[in-house]
């Protein structure tokens, strides 16, 4: 059905999209009328901006003095003749002489004077426009608003504050000074609800290629990128007035986000002209990654706000470098990453968060280099409990796949001219799917012996898995060592069986001898995952067995370390 015309003299229609079309059209028409009464304000870059910048109905005029009463009296005349008027209450006039704000000149519309920026400041979009020309006093008022209770916790920090922060940081010209004071005072405060040390430095909070990494964002870092950002949208602007306007993002002296955007390009080109580098044992051309030179517009500003975002982590790892103690995990090369996630932060015990990030530093004498716990047995004890926990995860791995059988590698030829077809991925790789009649002795209550028809020798590893039927003979043997003499571990114990594996080969068994480590504090290396992954046990299966291995260390090694001085069996 089809309602009768109805005459609309104020506002827009709700639920019409072509009523904000045909306003915002009617309001560019007014605004073009009015510009040829003056000429609008020539910036340094020698481009001259528009008189008039409309958005909806709010419109700024920027203009010599003089110049200013005849645009509004031209844009008065137009209004009337739309039949629309304005509002003098709600404008705000503001005139500079010399860089210097004054009362002399004032503004009219009609019979109504506007108000003065000095009389009454107003607000837009978050942001105070006063009489003072600078942001000082309302930098000050929002650090007061937002001043970080003590009753609140991290995680309203990440989620609440710090958004709160961030976008008075972003329109009002902050130095990085100020923000480098905002992000000492969080920092404190973020100690504090975790219980950790007052001389942990920044590095361990916010660190994001750190051993062991918080859901923490830098006030910093997310100042510098969201600067860069700005940046580049006055850069990049399709609008040749804003693009050639030549505006300046002022963050004091200490950092300059023109200069950050540059040296973030800079690299970027260079990335560009190397090509593609193979990372790690991942073959080359593995990782798609965008190139600089390829990319365009939005792909593009992110790529440079990524490289700007990583130079401020590489600054960062630098100063880590020069940290004996808090720094040690830069020698951590074995040990693989772990990230605490905000589920762990609401199920742990705070004195859990503080036992990982002192166990970096300053415990390695009592959790793996005390010659009277290694006397007592208390390293024997956790290695008893890490053991159990990996035992486990090969017997689960074991029963799930006596009833899979692994498929033979076949080379699939292709034709000259036609496209490889895409093979499912083989899910059942590995040494477990290759037999089903595999047996596992772990060295627990009771001494491990190799079978004697296999080899005679006095060695016990931790793990045998031996397959009668296929003649297949597997060697675990686990080290739970400091993580900075993870790799010193895994060749002592890789020299210590090389005779018996070749032993065991000379005598017609297919022997694989793998040493893995979990590191003291809790943290897993390389070897761990390699191992799993070789047994067959890959996937979420594999990332939940190594969960359930570091957590079961590192209880240990906090049970050793709050019982450190009491006697051992008691």
């Amino acid at each position: 059905m089809t309602s009768d015309w109805h005459q609309l003299e104020v506002g827009i229609i709700p639920d019409c999209t072509i009523s904000v079309t045909l306003f915002a059209l009617a309001m560019n028409m007014v605004v073009k009328a009015a510009e040829p009464e003056c000429r609008g304000p020539l910036s340094k870059s020698g481009v001259r901006q528009p008189p008039i910048r409309a958005f909806m109905d709010d419109l700024t005029v920027t203009t010599a003095a003089p110049g200013a009463r005849w645009i509004l009296q031209g844009l008065e005349s137009i209004m009337a003749w739309a039949c629309m008027s304005f509002k003098p209450a709600k404008s705000r006039s503001l005139v500079l002489k010399k860089g210097k704000v004054t009362d002399k000149f004032r503004f009219r519309l009609g019979e109504h004077k506007i108000p003065s920026v000095t009389e009454k400041p107003v607000k837009s979009l978050g942001k105070v426009f006063n009489c003072s020309l600078n942001d000082r006093g309302s930098i000050k008022a929002t650090s007061a608003e937002s001043g970080l209770p003590g009753r609140f916790k991290a995680w309203v920090y990440q989620h609440g504050i710090l958004p709160r922060i961030l976008w008075p940081l972003l329109i009002y010209e902050v130095p990085m000074t100020v923000v480098e004071g905002f992000e000492q005072r969080v920092s404190s405060y973020l100690r504090r609800w975790l219980g950790l040390p007052r001389s942990l430095s920044n590095i361990g909070l916010y660190g994001k290629t750190n051993k062991l990494r918080l859901p923490f964002s830098s006030v910093r870092e997310e100042f510098i990128v969201a600067r860069a950002r700005e940046h580049l949208q006055y850069s990049g602007s399709r609008d040749a007035k804003v693009s050639g306007a030549g505006i300046v993002v002022r963050t004091g002296r200490k950092w300059r986000a023109a200069d950050a955007v540059q040296q973030a390009e800079t690299r970027l080109k260079h990335k560009a002209i190397l090509g593609t580098v193979a990372q790690g044992r991942a073959r080359l051309g593995s990782r798609a990654a965008a190139r600089y030179d390829s990319a365009s517009g939005r792909e593009r500003q992110r790529l440079v706000q990524e490289e700007v975002r990583a130079s401020v982590e590489e600054e960062r790892t630098s100063r880590a470098v020069a940290m004996r103690q808090q720094g040690a995990w830069m020698n951590w090369e074995q040990a693989m990453e772990r990230s605490v996630t905000w589920k762990d932060i609401w199920q742990w015990n705070p004195q859990r968060i503080k036992f990982l990030i002192q166990g970096i530093g300053t415990l390695e004498h009592i959790l793996s280099s005390c010659s009277k716990a290694l006397g007592e047995g208390r390293y024997r004890w956790r290695n008893d409990q890490v053991l159990k926990s990996i035992a486990e995860a090969i017997s689960k791995g074991i029963k799930g796949r006596r009833h899979t059988q692994a498929t033979a590698k076949t080379i699939h030829f292709v034709k000259e001219g036609q496209r490889p077809e895409k093979t499912p991925r083989n899910r059942s790789a590995g040494l477990l799917p290759t037999a089903r009649d595999w047996v596992m002795s772990v060295d627990l209550e009771r001494q491990l012996k190799i079978p004697p028809h296999i080899t005679q020798t006095r060695l016990r590893p931790d793990i045998i898995l031996v397959s009668e039927a296929t003649k297949q003979l597997v060697l675990l043997e686990l080290t739970v060592p400091w993580e900075e003499r993870m790799e010193e571990a895994q060749e002592r114990k890789r020299e210590k069986y090389q005779e018996l594996v070749e032993d065991c080969r000379r005598n017609r068994w297919k022997t694989r001898c793998m040493p893995v480590e979990v590191g003291s504090p809790g943290f897993a290396s390389h070897s761990l995952s390699k191992a799993y992954g070789t047994l067959g046990i890959t996937g979420a299966n594999r990332r939940r067995a190594i969960g359930n291995n570091v957590e079961a260390a590192e209880k240990a090694s906090r049970w050793l370390w709050l019982k450190r001085g009491e006697q051992w069996g008691q």
